[in-house]
C-alpha cells in the first residue's frame, strides 16, 4: 500500500465518492420542502458576496464613495450579506429542530455551526471597513467588549488595516474552507430526512 499522502488523500476523499453522490440527478420526495431549500439560498448568497467583494476590493475603499456604480456594488454586497445570514439562520434553525446531526452527520452538523460562527466574523469586520460614521461608532463599542474578553490586544478594532486584511483575506478564506467542507459532508452522507421519515423508514438514516 502506498505510503504517499496523495494517494492517502485520494482514499480519503475522492475514492468515497460515488458520482451519483457529487452530482445527483435524483432526491428523496422529502427534499421538495422548502426547508431545504435554504441551504441552497445561502450558497447563492455567498456567491454574490464573493462577486461584489472581489470587485470591491480591485477597486478600492474610496471608490465606493464616490463611483455610482461602486455605490451599487457596495449595495449588492450589503444585501446579499444581509440576506447569507437570514438564510443561513433559518437553514441553521431549521436542521437543529431536525436534528440534523442524526445518521452520522455529526460532522456536517458541526461544520455548518462553525461556518456561522466564522461569517459572524467575517460580518463584524466588514462592518468595520465602512469608513463612515456607523464603522468607527461600531469599532469604538466593540474596542472595550474585547478588551474585556483578554483579546483586545490581538485584534484592535480601531485600526482599519488589520480589519481590512481580516475581512479581505483571512475570514472569507476560513468560510470558505468550512464551506466546502459541510457541502463535501452533504454530498457524503446525504440530506438527513424529517423526524417523522426516519420513523417511518423504521430508523433509516
Amino acid at each position: 500500500m502506498s505510503t504517499m499522502w496523495t494517494t492517502k488523500l485520494r482514499r480519503a476523499t475522492v475514492e468515497k465518492f460515488e458520482p451519483q453522490d457529487i452530482l445527483p440527478d435524483d432526491q428523496p420526495s422529502y427534499v421538495a420542502s422548502w426547508i431545504y431549500v435554504f441551504g441552497v439560498m445561502t450558497l447563492a448568497g455567498l456567491f454574490v458576496i464573493i462577486v461584489t467583494g472581489f470587485i470591491l476590493t480591485t477597486k478600492g475603499i474610496a471608490w465606493w464613495h464616490t463611483s455610482s456604480v461602486g455605490h451599487f456594488v457596495n449595495s449588492a454586497h450589503l444585501w446579499a450579506v444581509e440576506l447569507f445570514f437570514v438564510f443561513m439562520v433559518v437553514h441553521l434553525w431549521g436542521k437543529f429542530w431536525m436534528a440534523a446531526w442524526r445518521g452520522r452527520r455529526f460532522a456536517t452538523w458541526v461544520t455548518g455551526a462553525i461556518a456561522f460562527l466564522a461569517s459572524v466574523g467575517t460580518g463584524f469586520t466588514g462592518y468595520l471597513i465602512q469608513t463612515n460614521f456607523d464603522s468607527q461608532w461600531i469599532a469604538t463599542q466593540a474596542k472595550d467588549g474585547l478588551n474585556s474578553a483578554g483579546i483586545g490586544s490581538f485584534f484592535n478594532t480601531l485600526n482599519t488595516g488589520q480589519a481590512i486584511l481580516l475581512h479581505v483575506a483571512l475570514l472569507p478564506l476560513v468560510v470558505g474552507v468550512i464551506t466546502i467542507w459541510h457541502v463535501i459532508l452533504v454530498r457524503r452522507n446525504g440530506v438527513v430526512p424529517p423526524l417523522d421519515a426516519q420513523e417511518i423508514a423504521g430508523g433509516a438514516k
